[in-house]
């Protein structure tokens, strides 16, 4: 069975990532930030801090994705990965702006991940208990 749905959106979550290290490598040419300094500029940081914090996110998002999409629904787990994508995005611009901007985006991202996660181990404790769902 392929797993084009939840294929399709870690694609476009590794592309959301690939994003903020382009961003980090303008910043550090944009504001004379020269490796392996993380700090100088606060427009730089700011930038730094969203690549950093989409590696932390990527960590848990992943994983739950897959397994909410192999044990619950693909579909379901797809859109859910969606709108992981779209609140990393909109976190990623409201940071880029202002730090006071990046809760939004944190919140929607943060909930579609503990949904994920959350529907992941009952779907798995289903399998395991023999009542699945």
């Amino acid at each position: 069975m392929l797993h084009l749905y939840p294929a399709f959106v870690t694609c476009l979550a590794l592309l959301v990532y690939c994003w903020t290290f382009v961003a980090v490598a303008r910043a550090r040419s944009k504001y004379g930030v020269v490796a392996p300094a993380t700090t100088g500029n606060p427009d730089f940081e700011r930038m730094m801090r969203v690549q950093m914090n989409t590696v932390e996110q990527l960590v848990l998002f992943l994983p739950s994705l897959w397994i909410f999409s192999l044990f619950i629904s693909q579909p379901i787990g797809a859109v859910l990965g969606l709108i992981w994508v779209v609140g990393r995005i909109l976190y990623n611009l409201g940071y880029y702006s202002a730090a006071t901007r990046r809760g939004p985006g944190f919140m929607i991202s943060g909930v579609a991940a503990l949904i994920l996660l959350i529907g992941g181990l009952i779907g798995v404790l289903g399998f395991m208990t023999g009542m699945r769902v």
